[in-house]
């Protein structure tokens, strides 16, 4: 067994720009997926080629919005990529707009078998699933843990991919390492196990792989939820991974990240709706080049 300090997903060779598959859905206002994955992925070196799995006018946390599922383009969208010849290094995989688009994904993975496979599999939170899911999405979602390099469910997301009954966020390790184990059983390699949470002003993220030993990788906690920073601790991380960092340096890092753009966000008009605000210190993403 090994540690996390030692884990490296990805050598990124000196010089080279590796482009990363983002298939997330668009969102035109309230700050997520795609709209972070592209700036924070771009900040880390990264070429971002975007597979958009939806569109939104907004995100779901308003009463109202509208959205338009891109399934039927993605056929041809991804047809002609292959005949561009286009190379990926990593599969990114966030909100889906519907369980037809995990066929999508598995499409990617094998058009380019040697991709790194993350899989952030955004379903729900809080004990709740987001509102455009279903349970057919849901348990679609369970065919892209067999073979992930790197799993990023938070403890509702856990819930629903392997049935362990939701216990809340303030869990016992003896609940985290059975609910990680399962993960591990559905085929996922590493698995990043995000927000647990004990009373103590800390919020941990539980790293674990098939030769990687499990430890907890802690963060301060702050009194408020914004919408997004799911998607901008995911995207983050695999920023750090691809700049060559190991993966405990890279979850160290994306919890310092997402903290830092919390305390930023709070300072806005209306910050609760808008979503989180990352763009004045992308620095902290460059610096991972250094």
């Amino acid at each position: 067994m090994t540690s996390a300090r030692e884990l490296y997903l990805y050598k990124r060779p000196v010089g080279y720009i590796p482009r990363v598959a983002a298939v997330h859905d668009l969102c035109g206002y309230g700050t997520c997926s795609l709209g972070v994955a592209i700036p924070v992925l771009s900040a880390g070196g990264c070429d971002v080629c975007a597979v958009p799995t939806s569109l939104f006018s907004a995100t779901t946390y308003f009463p109202y919005f509208y959205v338009h599922d891109t399934t039927p383009i993605l056929p041809d969208y991804l047809d002609a990529w292959q005949r561009e010849g286009v190379v990926l290094d990593a599969i990114y995989s966030g909100f889906l707009g519907s369980a037809d688009q995990v066929a999508i994904i598995q499409r990617l993975y094998r058009d380019y078998p040697t991709a790194l496979r993350v899989v952030d599999p955004v379903m729900g939170d809080g004990g709740k699933k987001y509102p455009t899911y279903t349970d057919e999405m849901c348990e679609a979602t369970k065919g892209l843990v067999k073979g992930a390099d790197l799993l990023l469910p938070n403890l509702t997301e856990a819930s629903i991919l392997t049935g362990v009954p939701y216990g809340g966020q303030d869990v016992s390790p003896e609940f985290v390492h059975r609910t990680a184990d399962a993960l591990l059983e559905m085929g996922a390699r590493t698995v990043v196990l995000k927000g647990i949470t004990r009373g103590d002003g800390l919020i941990r993220n539980f790293v674990v792989g098939r030769e990687v030993e499990g430890e907890e990788i802690s963060s301060e906690v702050l009194p408020y939820a914004l919408g997004g920073t799911g998607d901008l601790y995911a995207s983050s991380l695999l920023a750090a991974v691809m700049a060559g960092r190991s993966l405990h340096e890279a979850v160290r890092l994306a919890g310092k990240f997402v903290v830092d753009a919390m305390r930023i966000t709070s300072q806005q008009p209306d910050f609760q709706a808008r979503g989180v605000c990352f763009q004045s210190i992308l620095g902290e993403v460059t610096d991972l080049m250094r």
